[in-house]
């Protein structure tokens, strides 16, 4: 996966609370055990009017023009904002996975389901909590604003607006290290491969019938 220290993009407001993963990526599209292909299926039920299936060409479509990942001037974003208990219900990686490869590397709400929240932490994901004041005026300025940025910095915890004002947040330090070295659990685990092989040898020496 690729490091995330801190990140400026611009931000789309997604104005709902508990947003399940049956909507981030719907059941009909999980067909594939491939860990490709899901961006342009993202939200798919209310970004599009028409039934969507997995290979379903774009040029049949039939986009669902006032949602707003499909107005033009959000074209583009990497960072969502949205409400409280995003990415609830079933505990599908295919969610952020999605949600990374249509181009989001930070995701900023109220909270987050817990296993969602680890899932995106593995998948290059940053999700950031901050309380509700902060979402409201963040929704506020996104809406006033148009090409409204955030800088998200991982390794100082804060979230930055173009105006200065400067929130902190909290993530757990094994996520942190996840994210800040591009790692998942088994590239982690990978780092320590010397001192396992070292391990199995020693142990089959003491233990050769095993």
């Amino acid at each position: 996966m690729e490091p995330l220290v801190s990140h400026t993009g611009l931000v789309v407001p997604l104005d709902r609370d508990n947003v399940d993963t049956d909507a981030i990526m719907p059941k009909q599209f999980m067909k594939s055990i491939a860990r490709t292909g899901f961006g342009p299926y993202l939200f798919d039920e209310w970004r599009y009017r028409d039934a969507g299936y997995y290979g379903k060409p774009a040029d049949e479509r039939v986009p669902q023009p006032d949602f707003v990942l499909n107005l033009p001037r959000y074209a583009g974003a990497s960072v969502l904002l949205t409400r409280r208990n995003f990415g609830c219900g079933s505990s599908r990686e295919h969610a952020p996975w999605a949600l990374r490869q249509f181009g989001f590397r930070v995701l900023v709400a109220e909270s987050f389901a817990d296993i969602f929240f680890n899932n995106c932490c593995k998948n290059g994901i940053l999700p950031v909590r901050l309380d509700a004041a902060a979402i409201e005026h963040l929704m506020d300025a996104v809406a006033a604003t148009p090409g409204f940025q955030l800088c998200v910095d991982l390794s100082a915890q804060t979230v930055m607006a173009p105006e200065g004002e400067r929130w902190s947040f909290e993530i757990a330090p094994a996520l942190k290290t996840l994210l800040l070295e591009g790692l998942d659990e088994t590239g982690a685990t990978l780092e320590f491969a010397d001192e396992i092989r070292a391990f199995e040898a020693a142990h089959l020496e003491r233990s050769p019938w095993l």
